[in-house]
């Protein structure tokens, strides 16, 4: 794990940060009704509780102490009746705080998503997927809890501790200052339980980063331990990694297993004074047994919700840090974007032109230097070159997936700058060396769900480039589902669903990235023959390491650590006798050894 997503994932964050609340709220304003009408459940509920003490004091003092049994029924309906309409408005409470938090975190999650859609594949380049997936689950479930059971509910612990002091203070104020005696002890102990469960909290999170990132990598490359039999070592480490787990969260523990017996125990010295004192009170009939008694009941129920607001803090805690870490993510602007008058390509004819392009993913590392040819419309061209020569890097500029540095790129002689990236890629099709599919059926991963391709157009695309050939044999044939990847696929199956989904969208330019080099040889001459088919009337850009494959392209481009070095036809290129020559001869010593 990288320095800057340890540290990202170290982000504890206040317990309160008015900011960030500020910038929560606006998620929760289509929904203020809701939020306005759950404050007022809360202030409501919270005054039933304490109003059973002085219930119970009327009931000893007014009637049991006078023996009048008939009224004392009254009390046990009202005691009665305050206990079922909280239970009303704790229904209440709870279903609309419940909608209020699943209604914005609804909005929050899909403007992440949609977000997250716009994003340069620079940004996908430098940050974790694990990291991502983790904002849109466990970080927005976390601000779910805030909506639903943080924010508002601690409007009702702090309403409760009002209503109790407002009751005990009405009754006796001597009382209630001896009741409240205890309080700076509790205030001192809940401001050293607040930071030490801070580190904690902070230690925890450090470490299952380190846990996710561990799993994540290892189960994605298990064939690679289960090859090199590193089974055991990774074992042992994992078992480090999770042992630090482990203690983290029992240090955690430990603040809490103290922090609630100490709550518990302030709580029995506050009854304890209370009973002295006021016993002391009664005898000498300046108080009455009932308010003794509701005063008992009072200290009880004022310690549970302090005991409460501390949750609520951890809630408040992990919500703001991962409203931290939600925002850091919206606020990354890694897009490309549109211009602010684009200019509106209904189809492109497909010629393209690059003009000395300068190109580099980082700052001052140039993958493509001065880069300039033309494809004239419906010409086929191979692009070819050692691995990091930069043939990839012209496909992605062209799509605009990244923006180059200097130079022009132009189609039909518009600056690809100057359309909107969904038009500019609406006519660009591209088939991969590494496709993928996405769980669905056959029919979702070639239509891609475009209503506009009709049935007969995706058969037609399949039957095209002989993708038919496996899919009717299928049980579902074109329903068939297609497991994560498509893992119930082989590889050139999966490049056969590729080519079709290329054709179906019917694109005026085609990209074919070392398209065949994952197949058998069975398989690349059924997919040779349909390309064949496909680049009638389209231009094409098809970049092979694989020399025989191209051996027909109108035009070769050579690049040679980021630069054009050599174009011209395949016989050209052999008759100069430079890289690309060196390169066919390579190529065919190799096969002729291979023969051998």
């Amino acid at each position: 794990m990288s320095e800057a997503a340890k540290q990202d994932d170290e982000i504890v964050g206040k317990a309160y940060d008015a900011k960030l609340m500020k910038r929560l709220l606006q998620y929760v304003r289509p929904y203020l009704k809701y939020m306005i009408l759950a404050i007022f459940l809360n202030i409501v509920s919270a005054a039933f509780g304490p109003l059973r003490p002085y219930l119970t004091k009327v009931a000893i003092d007014d009637y049991i102490k006078n023996g009048k049994y008939n009224e004392l029924m009254w009390i046990s309906l009202a005691l009665f009746g305050t206990l079922f309409f909280q239970s009303m408005m704790q229904y209440l409470l709870t279903y609309y705080t419940q909608y209020l938090g699943q209604r914005t975190i609804l909005d929050l999650r899909m403007e992440l998503f949609a977000h997250t859609q716009k994003l340069s594949l620079r940004f996908f380049d430098k940050t974790p997927i694990g990291r991502l997936v983790t904002r849109v689950t466990n970080d927005i479930e976390a601000l779910n809890e805030l909506f639903s059971s943080g924010i508002i509910m601690v409007f009702s612990d702090i309403f409760i501790v009002f209503w109790i002091l407002g009751f005990m203070f009405f009754l006796d104020w001597r009382l209630s200052l001896v009741s409240l005696s205890v309080l700076p002890i509790l205030f001192y102990g809940t401001f050293l339980f607040r930071k030490k469960v801070r580190e904690s909290y902070r230690d925890v999170r450090f470490h299952l980063a380190r846990l996710n990132s561990y799993m994540q990598e290892h189960i994605t490359g298990m064939s690679v331990v289960q090859i090199f039999r590193k089974e055991e070592r990774e074992f042992k480490q994992f078992s480090s990694i999770n042992a630090d787990h482990r203690k983290a969260n029992i240090d955690s523990v430990f603040y809490y297993a103290v922090f609630y017996p100490g709550v518990e125990l302030l709580s029995s010295a506050a009854i304890a004074l209370i009973i002295w004192y006021g016993g002391g009170e009664i005898i000498q009939s300046r108080l009455s047994l009932g308010v003794l008694f509701a005063f008992i009941q009072y200290t009880e129920m004022f310690f549970h919700p302090i005991r409460d607001l501390s949750e609520k803090y951890n809630i408040m805690q992990t919500a703001m840090a991962s409203s931290e870490r939600v925002f850091n993510l919206l606020d990354d602007n890694t897009i490309i974007p549109n211009p602010e008058n684009p200019i509106t390509i209904e189809r492109f004819q497909g010629k393209i032109e690059f003009k000395n392009v300068w190109f580099s993913y980082n700052k001052g590392e140039d993958i493509l230097k001065n880069i300039s040819f033309t494809i004239e419309q419906g010409q086929s061209v191979a692009i070819v070159g050692a691995t990091g020569a930069g043939k990839s890097s012209i496909i992605s500029i062209l799509n605009r997936f990244y923006d180059i540095d200097k130079g022009e790129i132009l189609i039909d002689g518009i600056n690809i700058r100057d359309t909107r990236k969904d038009d500019l890629r609406r006519h660009i099709s591209m088939v991969l060396q590494d496709v993928f599919l996405f769980s669905g059926t056959i029919r979702t991963n070639i239509t891609m769900g475009n209503a506009d391709i009709t049935d007969s157009k995706m058969r037609e695309a399949a039957s095209l480039v002989g993708a038919d050939r496996f899919i009717e044999l299928l049980p579902n044939k074109y329903d068939e589902e297609v497991k994560e990847r498509g893992a119930t696929l082989s590889v050139g199956q999966k490049q056969l669903i590729s080519f079709a989904r290329a054709l179906a969208y019917d694109p005026r330019i085609l990209i074919l990235d070392e398209a065949t080099s994952s197949v058998d040889t069975e398989t690349e001459k059924i997919i040779q023959q349909a390309i064949e088919k496909l680049l009638r009337g389209r231009t094409a850009i098809v970049v092979a390491h694989r020399l025989s494959t191209i051996q027909n392209a109108d035009k070769i481009i050579v690049l040679h650590k980021g630069e054009l070095k050599e174009m011209g036809s395949h016989q050209e290129l052999l008759t100069k006798k430079g890289i690309y020559y060196k390169l066919y001869q390579l190529q065919y010593k190799n096969q002729e050894a291979v023969i051998v």
